[in-house]
């Protein structure tokens, strides 16, 4: 989890002015209008994610429809729950046991207050953590999302998915002697 410094101050403002019952509304009408403007493209997300790993001399992962998917489900649970949690949508291995992931290796980079990915890959990046799961050469595949409010405290909610490679079930044939 990273969260941006700036991400931090809106937070403490948004609890200070959130006093009685009524919904977080937004710092200001010009966090909404960023809002609106945040968008992700896997496609550049899987593209950034590769150029770090190549520059490490790390093999390529590829987009995954069911990890993407995972990762919009925790993105959206994230926003419905206004928290930046790894729990907040299930436990990771409810989660990905639920999705049919049965890889050998699996992990998870979320992150909230991020408005381009840039930003995202560079909390992920000055996070050891995080910066592990970029750099793990047994994941061979990823999934990435996001979800926005400006009802929330951080606005805009990171999720991006992990994991190697499916495990197959080996055939094992007898041997006749």
């Amino acid at each position: 989890m990273s969260i941006r410094p700036f991400a931090l101050i809106a937070a403490a403002t948004l609890l200070l002015a959130a006093c009685g019952e009524e919904p977080l509304a937004p710092i200001d009408s010009r966090l909404a209008r960023r809002l609106d403007d945040v968008r992700l493209d896997p496609g550049a997300a899987e593209a950034a994610i590769n150029a770090y790993r190549s520059s490490r001399g790390l093999a390529p992962l590829r987009l995954d429809p069911i990890l993407t998917a995972m990762a919009q489900r925790q993105a959206d649970a994230m926003v419905a729950g206004d928290a930046l949690s790894h729990n907040v949508g299930g436990a990771f291995t409810t989660r990905l046991a639920a999705a049919g992931i049965a890889a050998t290796e699996a992990g998870e980079n979320l992150g909230a207050g991020y408005f381009t990915l840039d930003e995202a890959m560079a909390g992920w990046r000055g996070s050891a953590e995080h910066d592990a799961n970029l750099r793990k050469p047994g994941f061979t595949r990823m999934g990435v999302a996001i979800a926005k409010s400006a009802q929330t405290h951080y606005g805009v909610y990171w999720a991006l998915e992990f994991a190697a490679d499916q495990q197959r079930p080996v055939a094992l044939r007898a041997v006749g002697f």
